[in-house]
């Protein structure tokens, strides 16, 4: 089959990037692309040299153009790297949104400059540019963003929204997981991450796991390493991971925060004031009563609590009964007392601790499972219940 180098260039231009999840055309990559008497042959300016999904996007690459050359003819790809020029433009164009989105914000007043790592912490790729802004707040963003919260450990927060996480990507919605909890990060393993994020001059990028594309203090500082930090290097910190990061368009942006009411509560209602609160709780009485403190915190902070997700609802025995262990109602009763909706109840099964543990989350190792089934119904209830409405004084029509 005869194609002609102007074809060729639109089937490789319309190849998406599996780590950055835009068209390599808008984003500079493709340097050359033509026929030749054996098929065809298209060279690609990679960002960095050892680009972790290079095998991937070949693959999609030779998908595209076999059709168009023909099963008998051969696809001859090569690759460079980019030049610092070319780098810096991908980085500019990653700041603009895709075709069809919202445009970009102006930049937020009190944005420094120069490069740094995470703040207080050791050095790293988290460099902040002046003019980089929250993308998620800006007026028409189509990001949801989700603060998952619990009044008390233990309760399993961090396993539900990774969980939820992962259903929501397989049901086609673009995802990412924040994790917020800067003193008791797990995200990363519970994902089951295999990879650090990328370092693109000063843009990171964080690494794609079952669809998720994940954040976590947990990439910069070892495991053992406990990170103690006052609340304004906390709130620096949440601040350079949401600008400083390529987080792309995603549906949905879920926020695993830390346990209680403390200094991160704080940086959410001032940093990411759209954030729709989530709260995880168990059946028992008394992590309701903890959990509701959480869901009182957030309101104060004029952020929207929108449900209740009861973790450890049930055991379900080998004889096919179900034992309450931890005991009833405790997730109801507080949907109950924050007139919001009970999202969900997650039975307490030894599947999902082994996928927390082993970094296979319950929703990827058993989809048809009791557990995942349950998360599944979380996951819709959150996309059936749309965005919440804000209601601010300023906006009021006299």
């Amino acid at each position: 089959m005869a194609c002609d180098d102007a074809h060729l260039r639109d089937a490789v231009a319309a190849v998406h990037d599996p780590d950055l999840g835009r068209a390599l055309g808008e984003l500079g990559m493709v340097h050359d692309v033509r026929t030749t008497p054996e098929g065809a042959e298209a060279t690609l300016a990679l960002p960095v040299a050892r680009w972790p999904v290079a095998g991937e996007l070949e693959a999609r690459l030779r998908t595209a153009l076999g059709p168009l050359v023909g099963g008998d003819r051969r696809v001859s790809l090569r690759t460079t790297v980019m030049t610092d020029d070319e780098r810096a433009a991908l980085v500019a164009a990653l700041a603009v949104p895709a075709a069809g989105s919202p445009p970009p914000p102006a930049a937020p007043r009190g944005v420094s400059g120069g490069r740094r790592g995470v703040a207080g912490g050791p050095p790293g790729p988290l460099g902040h540019e002046e003019g980089r802004p929250n993308r998620f707040m800006v007026p028409g963003s189509r990001t949801r963003v989700i603060g998952v919260s619990s009044g008390k450990g233990g309760v399993g927060k961090s396993s539900v929204t990774v969980n939820v996480a992962v259903a929501l990507a397989a049901k086609g919605h673009e995802v990412g997981l924040l994790d917020a909890d800067v003193y008791g990060f797990s995200v990363p393993k519970m994902l089951g991450v295999e990879r650090e994020p990328l370092a693109i001059g000063d843009l990171l990028v964080p690494p794609v796991v079952h669809g998720v594309r994940c954040l976590s203090m947990g990439f910069f500082v070892p495991d053992e390493q406990p990170v103690v930090w006052r609340g304004p290097m906390l709130h620096k910190a949440l601040e350079q991971f949401l600008v400083d990061a390529y987080w792309g368009e995603p549906d949905f942006l879920l926020v695993d925060m830390p346990p209680g009411t403390g200094d991160v509560a704080l940086s959410m209602g001032q940093y990411l004031p759209r954030t729709e609160i989530v709260v995880v709780t168990t059946p028992q009485p008394a992590a309701q009563r903890v959990a509701q403190r959480s869901a009182y915190a957030a309101r104060r902070l004029k952020l929207a609590v929108r449900g209740v997700i009861e973790n450890m609802s049930w055991f379900t025995g080998d004889d096919g009964k179900r034992y309450e262990l931890f005991g009833s109602g405790g997730g109801q009763a507080l949907a109950h007392a924050l007139e919001v909706p009970l999202l969900g109840c997650i039975p307490f099964l030894p599947e999902v601790r082994v996928g927390a543990d082993t970094g296979a989350p319950v929703r990827v190792s058993d989809p048809a499972g009791e557990a995942a089934v349950a998360i599944d119904a979380v996951a819709d209830a959150l996309v059936g219940m749309g965005p919440a409405r804000l209601y601010r004084r300023e906006l009021t029509v006299r």
